[in-house]
């Protein structure tokens, strides 16, 4: 964790996909790593509490529930996983596909929820 500056984001590649991961001070927060809008890279965007603004377009998205909150009632919105430190070393769950079809939209929480898994694979380098 220590190669990650507090109030910054980096890119790591786990499982085939590119996840931005930021230190907050007592705790790392993982996404996406591209913004929904024009998939910007989001570990390179500004950190404002638990919130990182796209450097492409200024879309704001919280790290904590993955979604867009500007702009304002926009529904998209980006995965997040569940982290842990163990020895210094992050750790990101990475959830195992979904098979099942849901017939009614789910909240970007909701669907975050939903797909989180329960194994925790180590990010290359933190």
């Amino acid at each position: 964790m220590h190669n990650i500056p507090l109030r910054e984001g980096r890119s790591v590649t786990v499982a085939g996909r590119e996840i931005a991961i930021f230190n907050l001070g007592d705790h790392v927060l993982a996404v996406d790593g591209r913004c929904p809008h024009k998939g910007g890279p989001l570990a390179e965007g500004i950190v404002t509490g638990s919130t990182v603004v796209c450097p492409l377009h200024a879309w704001k998205i919280s790290l904590e529930t993955g979604s867009v909150t500007k702009p304002d009632a926009n529904p998209a919105c980006v995965a997040t996983y569940r982290t842990r430190i163990e020895s210094g070393i992050v750790l990101i769950e990475i959830p195992e596909p979904s098979k099942k079809i849901q017939e009614t939209p789910l909240s970007c929480g909701e669907q975050n929820r939903a797909a989180l898994g329960d194994s925790p694979s180590p990010s290359p380098g933190l």
